[in-house]
């Protein structure tokens, strides 16, 4: 879109991290080729979009920061780039994870935010790459307090066929990225069981309603409960469990018997799984606080998961009621 704007330049810089792929550079081969062969095969990069692999370079007098990059290397990359950030930029986050231990929770844009002292928003939604790559229609959703911000991110990445929508809920957006995945992982067990679609829909309904209450649980107020009917909530959800590598690995885990770790050196061709990461980050904070039994479809993934516990026992206590669930009085981040 920016060719189209004229505020903004032409050109895109992104950071690749730097690999070797049949004997050539992945960044040489993106920028001759206009493909990335190794991630998104089959699909031509526009010309305009430039490969670096020095982060620093790639930000540098850059007004508008696009983050993408698996959750648990974000601190690493803000620490690398942060000495060469422009004074006015913006970021938006496209990570999906959350920082989650006993000691409390840090949504990504947080983190940026702390580390790069600039505005952040969030964007998530029912996006899966290769289907954005061929142009299939799909929505999205951005979470940005400040309207005005919302306007130029929204003018950045709409098109006729990814349709934007801007709401102002920056971490409401960040929570159902990040926590759909854990519903992911117990979606592919039921594939990886065989137990069809009744079983599957029950699981994937009762996760929302995890998600939901675990994001009511910390934040509080802060989220707005309409949120979870964007594309960021159910559209997501929907569609990460019946497609999407979190899905997928948890069905051949069921399958294989393998470790999460060992699927995701073996299927993902270098590619890094979250389902299996969130689930663990958020066992932590809600075994400190005394609520896993109000989480037991989480409960129960983390434990398949970690624990050695058997696929089936994903359906271990989830007779549970959700009809009078409550927003904490404030927030408890």
């Amino acid at each position: 879109n920016v060719t189209k704007l004229p505020d903004f330049d032409d050109t895109v810089n992104i950071w690749v991290y730097e690999e070797i792929v049949e004997g050539k550079k992945l960044t040489d081969i993106i920028n001759t080729q206009h493909e990335n062969v190794k991630y998104l095969p089959g699909h031509i990069l526009p010309d305009n979009v430039v490969a670096i692999s020095d982060a620093a370079k790639v930000v540098k007098d850059a007004t508008h920061i696009v983050v993408v990059i698996p959750h648990q290397f974000i601190q690493h990359l803000l620490d690398t780039v942060h000495g060469s950030i422009h004074p006015d930029a913006r970021a938006i986050s496209l990570i999906k994870g959350i920082g989650i231990s006993d000691q409390g929770m840090t949504t990504m844009t947080q983190i940026i935010h702390r580390t790069l002292a600039i505005p952040v928003a969030s964007l998530s939604g029912a996006n899966i790459a290769n289907e954005i790559a061929e142009e299939k229609y799909c929505e999205t959703t951005i979470g940005c307090g400040e309207p005005d911000e919302a306007i130029v991110w929204r003018s950045l990445f709409n098109t006729p066929y990814f349709r934007v929508n801007c709401v102002g809920d920056v971490i409401g957006v960040e929570f159902c990225g990040a926590l759909k995945n854990i519903v992911a992982v117990g979606a592919g067990f039921i594939d990886g069981l065989g137990l069809g679609n009744n079983t599957k829909a029950a699981i994937v309904r009762i996760g929302f309603l995890e998600m939901r209450r675990l994001a009511m649980h910390i934040s509080g107020a802060q989220i707005q409960e309409s949120t979870f009917m964007e594309s960021c909530g159910i559209a997501d959800v929907i569609t990460t469990c019946y497609g999407g590598r979190n899905r997928r690995l948890a069905e051949e885990f069921v399958k294989t018997g393998k470790s999460m770790p060992q699927l995701e050196k073996e299927l993902l061709n270098g590619q890094k799984l979250q389902g299996y990461l969130t689930a663990g980050e958020v066992h932590s904070y809600i075994s400190s606080r005394g609520v896993t039994d109000h989480f037991p479809l989480f409960t129960n993934i983390y434990q398949i998961c970690y624990e050695g516990k058997p696929p089936r026992s994903i359906f271990d206590g989830l007779n549970i009621d959700f009809s009078n669930d409550t927003r904490t009085p404030t927030p408890v981040l």
